[in-house]
C-alpha cells in the first residue's frame, strides 16, 4: 500500500513536467532511488538542503498554478516544513519577472499581439525551480510578514512597504465619486474606495470577471489600443478595512489609460505587470492601508498638496 502511494506521488510531479535534478554549485540533489523522489527522504536531513526540480515538458500558464500546487504539496510531503506558493516564488523571482513580463501593453512594444496570455509558457522545457531549505523558507517568511501594503487614495500610488522601506511604488485607479446601482450588490453604491486599515483575507486565482453593473459575465476585454483580447490569469486580492469586506479588491486593469484616475467601482486597479509583483508580496493576512493623505512630500523636500478627489474636507 505504501509503495502505491510513493508511485502516486511520483507520478503526480511528472505529469506536471518536473523530475528532481542535481543544483550546481549546492549539496548533490537526492538520485532517482533515493529519498527526494519517492518521498521518504530523513526530514531533518532535508530541511537542511536546496534541490532544484527541472521540468521536462513545457507549463503554459494556463497550467501555472496548477503545476506550482503540485509542487508544493508534494515538496510538503517529503520534507515537511511550511513551503507556500508565495514562499516558493519568493525563492525563485526570476518567475515573478516571468508572469510581470506577460502584461499585454509589454508585449506590444515588442510587436507581439497576444490574444490570450494562458497559452504563454512561464516554464520551459529544461527549466528549474529552487527549492529553498528550512533556513531560507524561514527568511522569506519574515521578509513577507514584514510588508505592508499602503494605498494613498487621492495620490493614486500603492506602496509596498517592507519594514522601514518602500520597495516599490505603482500607479492605480481608485474608486469614482459617485453612486450607481450595481446588480451585482441589488443597490445604489457609493463607488469610492473606502480608507482604513486591514488585512488581506482572499486570494483569487481564477477570476470571475462581471460587470458590477449589469451582473454578466465576460471574458473578454477592449485594450486601449482598440484590440479584443480574452482576459489575463491574474490573481486578485480583497482586503478587509476597518473589519468590513467592502469588495475594494486590488486587481490588475486591461485598461492602463484609467490608472491616475478615480474610476473604478471601488477596487485598486494595476497595471498587470505591476499586479504580479503585489501578489507575491501579500500573502494571505498581509497588512493592508488604504489611506486618504491630501499633503505628501514632493521630491526637493517640500510638501504638495493633493486634489480632494473625494471632497472630505468641504
Amino acid at each position: 500500500m505504501k509503495s502505491a502511494i510513493k508511485n502516486v506521488i511520483i507520478l503526480v510531479l511528472i505529469f506536471y513536467g518536473c523530475t528532481p535534478k542535481e543544483p550546481q554549485n549546492k549539496e548533490p540533489a537526492p538520485k532517482p532511488d533515493t529519498p527526494i523522489t519517492n518521498a521518504i527522504v530523513k526530514k531533518e536531513e532535508a530541511k537542511k538542503k536546496q534541490y532544484t526540480l527541472p521540468f521536462s515538458k513545457d507549463v503554459r500558464m494556463k497550467d501555472y498554478f496548477k503545476t506550482v500546487d503540485s509542487i508544493v504539496e508534494f515538496q510538503c510531503k517529503s520534507i515537511c516544513y511550511d513551503l507556500t506558493e508565495h514562499k516558493l516564488i519568493n525563492a525563485n523571482t526570476r518567475i515573478i519577472d516571468t508572469l510581470a513580463s506577460f502584461d499585454y501593453y509589454l508585449k506590444m512594444q515588442d510587436s507581439i499581439f497576444v490574444y490570450d496570455q494562458k497559452e504563454l509558457i512561464v516554464f520551459h522545457q529544461g527549466d528549474s525551480l529552487l527549492i529553498p531549505d528550512q533556513e531560507q523558507t524561514k527568511a522569506i517568511e519574515k521578509k513577507l510578514s514584514s510588508v505592508v501594503i499602503d494605498v494613498n487614495i487621492p495620490e493614486y500610488k500603492l506602496r509596498i512597504i517592507e519594514g522601514a522601506d518602500t520597495v516599490c511604488t505603482f500607479m492605480v485607479r481608485v474608486g469614482a465619486n459617485e453612486e450607481k446601482y450595481l446588480e451585482t450588490a441589488g443597490r445604489i453604491v457609493k463607488l469610492i474606495t473606502q480608507s482604513g486599515e486591514g488585512e488581506i483575507v482572499r486570494l483569487e486565482r481564477n477570476p470571475y470577471y462581471v460587470n458590477p453593473a449589469t451582473g454578466k459575465r465576460y471574458w473578454g476585454t477592449l485594450r486601449d489600443d482598440g484590440r479584443y483580447t480574452m482576459m489575463p490569469l491574474i490573481p486578485w486580492m480583497e482586503p478587509s478595512i476597518n473589519g468590513i469586506r467592502y469588495g475594494n479588491l486590488i486587481h490588475p486593469t486591461t485598461n492602463p489609460e484609467t490608472l491616475g484616475k478615480p474610476y473604478s467601482h471601488g477596487c485598486i486597479g494595476l497595471n498587470e505587470r505591476d499586479a504580479w509583483r503585489v501578489y507575491y508580496s501579500a500573502p494571505l493576512g498581509t497588512k493592508v492601508v488604504f489611506r486618504y493623505d491630501l499633503k505628501v512630500p514632493g521630491k526637493d523636500g517640500d510638501t504638495i498638496l493633493l486634489k480632494d478627489i473625494y471632497n472630505k474636507k468641504e
